[in-house]
């Protein structure tokens, strides 16, 4: 820990903080890939723990259901608090707006019960961030919003018809609450500039009270090998291009396999590994295999692709680390931590134009970034990095330093305290410090 960290968690204010992610499967040790369940479950963990390793208590509140533990500890000082509604069977998280309110009402139940208090309340996602706004209505408190996501952005770039789009994700209902949000929470989280962009492009945001901060990388576990250190076995092609994450239409899996079918003619022996997807996939995600698998009869691309699914936590960093390169070839994407991930392992990436992630990056020194619908683009980046070792060390190198300076999770946690501590400031100069007990809140609350 730096001496800054150390003076920062010593400093009185900031001392529990309450985490509002809803959707999906949130555990300790999470599958990622299964539906709903992603970079974000991952950006809460690992933004939780590294504030707990600065002596802050943090509670991260989601969704009870199939008879999941109520309380599931993650590491010294932070653990998960499940809260029932809307029964015990897995609800996408477009479903979920008909049950928030109950989740409020049962969340500060359990807040009262059990005497707990907090200094934050930081929601992410729109239907944590809703009920992070009903909660602290009733509270007399602030909350601080990270968006991961803007329903307008996504209603743009989906493609497709309309009406089913609607339909599947519920866009308007989405942006009508988003746009509730962006008026009541006192502060946002922005994982990168071109999430402030499109906030104010599509819903009018013209407020300052955002910080920009990346979403961050467990360097200690995703970095290259040590001198002499051996790398785990892996049952795949030695020559691939590596995609993984979860399978959404969004993440432009029909672009990635179109730009490697483009590519083929002039590569050497390469094969693509993509790694991901749920054990037990929803509708949603059989209809996109089932495209994936018509793309790849068209270009008879069978003996070239691997499908993996799920990869367990322990061997990813091999994954990374042995691969050619990673391909992020996503239509739309807020942050982008799988690159973050392999630029970490010293892998190089190719970068999608319309990832938050490229603008902490440079094209031709530490990435390739490509406009990766257009599949002659995306296949040249394939030759490119497939042909030229030179190169692929290069931006592979420059990738690595940028990753350590940039996305380390204890920078991500020393960044979020400054601006935790500063809403709090900011807060009790306008008297908004609250009363007593959750009870005194609630009563005062009416």
């Amino acid at each position: 820990m730096s001496k800054a960290s150390k003076a920062r968690s010593a400093q009185p204010g900031v001392r529990r903080i309450a985490m509002l992610t809803l959707h999906g499967y949130v555990d300790a040790k999470p599958v990622l890939g299964k539906t709903d369940t992603g970079g974000q479950v991952v950006y809460v963990l690992e933004l939780s723990k590294a504030l707990a390793r600065k002596g802050i208590k943090v509670d991260i509140y989601t969704r009870r259901f199939q008879k999941r533990k109520t309380e599931e500890k993650v590491a010294p000082n932070v653990r998960i608090i499940r809260i029932p509604c809307g029964g015990d069977r897995f609800i996408n998280k477009e479903r979920l707006l008909p049950h928030l309110g109950r989740f409020a009402d049962n969340m500060l139940k359990y807040m009262e019960k059990e005497g707990l208090e907090y200094d934050i309340f930081h929601s992410h996602y729109w239907d944590a961030g809703y009920t992070a706004m009903k909660v602290t209505e009733k509270l007399g408190h602030f909350f601080i919003h990270t968006f991961h996501s803007l329903g307008a952005w996504k209603k743009e770039h989906m493609g497709g018809d309309p009406k089913k789009a609607e339909k599947l994700y519920r866009f308007r209902e989405r942006i009508k609450n988003e746009k509730l949000i962006f008026a009541k929470a006192s502060s946002f989280v922005m994982t990168s500039s071109a999430m402030v962009t499109s906030s104010r492009k599509y819903y009018g945001y013209r407020k300052k009270n955002n910080v920009v901060i990346p979403a961050g990388v467990n360097a200690s576990f995703y970095r290259p090998l040590k001198k002499g250190e051996k790398d785990r076995k892996i049952d795949v092609p030695r020559n691939y291009a590596f995609w993984v994450g979860r399978f959404d239409t969004n993440k432009g899996l029909d672009y990635l396999l179109r730009g490697f079918a483009a590519a083929l003619p002039k590569t050497r022996d390469l094969f693509l590994v993509i790694g991901g997807g749920s054990k037990n996939p929803k509708p949603r995600e059989e209809t996109l295999r089932k495209e994936l698998d018509r793309i790849i009869k068209k270009y008879e691309l069978s003996n070239r692709v691997f499908f993996v699914r799920h990869i367990k936590d322990a061997l990813m960093p091999s994954y990374y680390r042995q691969a050619e390169f990673f391909v992020l070839p996503s239509k739309f994407e807020p942050f982008g931590m799988t690159a973050a991930e392999a630029m970490a392992c010293g892998c190089p990436v190719i970068v999608s134009k319309r990832a938050g992630i490229k603008k902490y990056l440079t094209s031709g020194k530490n990435c390739l970034s490509v406009n990766c619908s257009n599949k002659a683009d995306l296949g040249w980046a394939f030759k490119v990095l497939d042909r030229n070792s030179t190169f692929r060390k290069k931006i592979a190198k420059n990738g690595l330093k940028l990753a350590k300076k940039k996305f380390s999770w204890e920078s991500i946690a020393d960044q979020s305290m400054e601006h935790y501590e500063m809403v709090m400031k900011n807060a009790a100069s306008r008297h908004q410090k609250k009363p007593g007990s959750a009870r005194e809140r609630r009563k005062n609350a009416g």
